[in-house]
């Protein structure tokens, strides 16, 4: 039996995708290996979101062909679809499989075992409008599964090389979700996670036929999912007809990640983000209006072509503001290809550093307050994993709104929701 083993790089959705590439493999009768010595083939599902990405894939597919020379090595995904234009594929690669063709993985492997001679399947990104149709039934996490809906984005935000690397927005058949969150809910799965690469606009290539609202609801009526969360959202999409309608769905979690990238109005219309702090602002009241104390998660960048000090005062006093229960703070990290590579004014690594630490501090002093505002509160918890902790050991979950709970307890309750008022035996930890 042949063994392969699988490495992912970057996002919710190359997870799903590298999972869905491994099922595949399975289901051809290739035995999954760690990824280590000893594999006769090393599929490495690629990044490009940053110049580190890059630089990480790179490290990857050769790491892999060290491990086993004669091993076949396939990079897949982002970064080898960005290199395509420029025809920079790395020598030390066998099979190079662009975005929308991960689907094809094990037909190429078998035609390059026949011929024995490199294969490259790569399209236009840009040009296409088809769903990649991958399927996955048993995820890694064994009680929470991400599913991705959608691939592409139109944003084109100045900072973002991913519309070049992913193409435009594709959204997946809605029928097809429902199957395969179907067999899921047999599987076992009481969590899923919807998630795509630019979420808020699902159903946007269907001539208005269907939107997001439409696919959360029919996923709601999965028997056996108890839980569904969102991934990243546009604030757009966050209207008083869209909150309220989540707010009727009772598996839906109060925990929505709606990306900022700066307080700052001024630094936002350089990023091309297409709102102004205000309308954020607006529609997280919005949705705190219908949830009770639901946690809202961003992300900031800082040290942003052009932002000056001011600006970053603006930007913190702004996440100061909101009260996130998550703030993700990424330095700015020039990206060859995007607008803002080229924008005047460039920070210096000091400054951004500088920057970053100061919202760290922000953000961790916001999220403590959060977590100590259900302390002595009544929460659902679902069950995940064992772990010590402090030399102890016990059982850990998330709530709905996604804070970290650990329980000793001496029953297996993996996979289980209980409900328990957060003291001295029920731990919040980060």
């Amino acid at each position: 039996m042949k063994k392969a083993a699988l490495h992912n790089l970057g996002c919710k959705v190359n997870a799903y995708e590298t999972e869905a590439m491994q099922e595949m493999l399975e289901k051809a009768g290739y035995e999954i290996v760690p990824f280590k010595e000893g594999a006769d083939v090393y599929v490495i599902n690629t990044c490009t979101v940053t110049n580190i990405a890059d630089r990480k894939s790179r490290q990857m597919l050769h790491r892999a062909r060290k491990m086993n020379p004669d091993a076949i090595v396939v990079a897949a995904g982002c970064y080898v679809q960005a290199q395509a234009e420029k025809n920079e594929i790395d020598p030390c690669i066998d099979i190079v499989i662009g975005n929308n063709h991960k689907k094809d993985l094990v037909g190429i492997l078998k035609k390059y075992e026949a011929e024995r001679s490199s294969q490259k399947s790569l399209e236009e990104i840009g040009r296409t409008r088809e769903y990649e149709a991958l399927h996955l039934s048993r995820p890694g996490d064994h009680t929470r599964a991400y599913i991705k809906v959608q691939d592409g984005c139109n944003q084109f935000c100045t900072y973002c090389i991913i519309p070049y690397a992913r193409g435009r927005v594709r959204s997946r058949d809605m029928e097809d979700v429902v199957r395969e969150v179907e067999e899921l809910a047999d599987n076992g799965y009481k969590e899923i996670v919807l998630t795509g690469i630019h979420l808020s606009s699902y159903g946007i290539d269907f001539d208005g036929q269907r939107h997001l609202a439409d696919l959360i609801r029919a996923v709601h009526e999965v028997d056996g999912i108890m839980r569904i969360r969102l991934g990243s959202l546009e604030p757009g999409i966050i209207t008083e007809e869209f909150a309220r309608e989540l707010a009727s769905l009772t598996k839906i979690c109060p925990h929505f990640h709606l990306s900022l990238q700066s307080g700052c109005d001024a630094t936002l219309k350089r990023m091309n983000r297409r709102y102004t702090s205000d309308e954020y602002y607006e529609k997280c009241c919005i949705l705190r209006k219908y949830f009770d104390n639901p946690a809202l998660t961003t992300d900031v960048i800082v040290g942003f072509p052009g932002e000056t000090e001011e600006e970053f005062q603006q930007s913190y006093a702004f996440v100061d503001k909101v009260n996130f229960y998550e703030t993700h703070i990424f330095k700015y990290s020039r990206r060859e290809g995007t607008k803002a590579a080229s924008m005047d004014g460039q920070i210096d690594e000091q400054t951004k550093s500088d920057r970053s630490a100061r919202m760290i501090a922000l953000g961790e002093k916001k999220r403590k307050l959060y977590e100590e505002s259900f302390r002595g509160k009544e929460v659902e918890i679902l069950f995940e994993e064992d772990m010590m902790l402090d030399g102890r050991k016990v059982q850990t979950g998330h709530t709905r709104e996604y804070i970290k709970i650990a329980r000793q307890s001496e029953e297996n309750l993996r996979n289980c929701i209980v409900k328990a008022k957060i003291d001295h035996d029920l731990q919040i930890i980060h």
